[in-house]
């Protein structure tokens, strides 16, 4: 994938499953990096996440995929890596492993799922992380007794794990996204100019560096609702300051920006409601917004 990335948040109903297939595939030929589907496998009009990843893939060359976060209370850390790194092989590497501890633990405890506390839930979630990374790359069998997971003697997959982007909000979260993820997706559509992100990132760097980490390396890759206008807007941010949209033009100024001033790394984009955007939209978003702000970081960096 390249170094900063551009997608898309897709459709995930079953009902959905043609305009799905044709938003992925449009994206693929237009030359986006990533598409994520949502993972709340309590809905039962959802697709499962993964099963639709691993179908989606089947049917694109270039393109990656990722849920967008798993729900790791209902998917054990064991199988989950044999899952990604399975789509890893069969992809051709095109996976990344978004990684949530859980936050609807109501529907997630009618799952049959034992209830954790905010603090172990987030314990679980630094452990999967790490077993998954274990349980990849090939190496002696893997013996771990921790305590959320306990394997005994697993070979672990041939394959490299994904890199791990979390959904990280609170500090002991953003910490442990500090200390073993390779990427950050910050919580509620928060954008590089919110207050949220401006004390939620310091403690990702400070986590990494502690541990012998180079902050860099953890990717920001936003989580960007919007509107894609033929005419520039009076104002592209509301009242509060969150991200409205605008103009093709004013979407290039404003990412350009966040990529040269703040540090991101990735954009996922969303309708305004927070939903799927349509195939006008996304190929507005592949054909003029994505290749502009490339080309203007390029200029930049010389």
């Amino acid at each position: 994938m390249s170094e900063v990335l551009f997608g898309f948040g897709a459709h995930s109903g079953i009902d959905e499953v043609p305009e799905l297939l044709r938003m992925v595939r449009q994206a693929d030929r237009d030359g986006l990096d990533v598409f994520s589907l949502s993972d709340h496998p309590y809905i039962g009009g959802r697709l499962d996440a993964y099963a639709a990843l691993g179908f989606v893939l089947g049917r694109t060359e270039r393109i990656a995929g990722f849920a967008n976060v798993t729900n790791l209370p209902t998917r054990p850390a064991p199988m989950l890596a044999r899952t990604v790194t399975s789509l890893a092989a069969l992809s051709g590497g095109r996976v990344v492993l978004g990684m949530g501890a859980g936050g609807l633990w109501d529907r997630i405890a009618d799952m049959g799922v034992p209830r954790l506390s905010p603090g172990d839930a987030v314990d679980a979630f630094e452990e999967a992380i790490v077993l998954v990374k274990s349980l990849s790359g090939g190496g002696p069998p893997v013996t771990h007794r921790g305590r959320h997971y306990r394997v005994d003697r697993i070979e672990p997959a041939p394959v490299a794990a994904p890199p791990v982007w979390t959904g990280s909000v609170g500090p002991k979260s953003l910490a442990a996204t500090g200390r073993v993820a390779d990427g950050w997706i910050p919580g509620h559509a928060a954008d590089w100019l919110s207050q949220r992100y401006r004390t939620s990132r310091p403690v990702i760097d400070e986590a990494a560096a502690a541990a012998g980490r180079d902050p860099h390396e953890i990717r920001t890759v936003f989580n960007l609702p919007g509107r894609i206008t033929d005419r520039p807007l009076p104002a592209t941010r509301d009242r509060d300051g969150r991200w409205i949209g605008g103009s093709a033009g004013q979407w290039v100024e404003e990412l350009t920006g966040a990529v040269l001033d703040h540090g991101a790394s990735g954009f996922t984009l969303f309708a305004a409601d927070h939903g799927t955007p349509d195939l006008a939209a996304l190929g507005r978003w592949a054909g003029e917004i994505a290749p502009a702000v490339r080309e203007a970081i390029a200029k930049e960096n010389g």
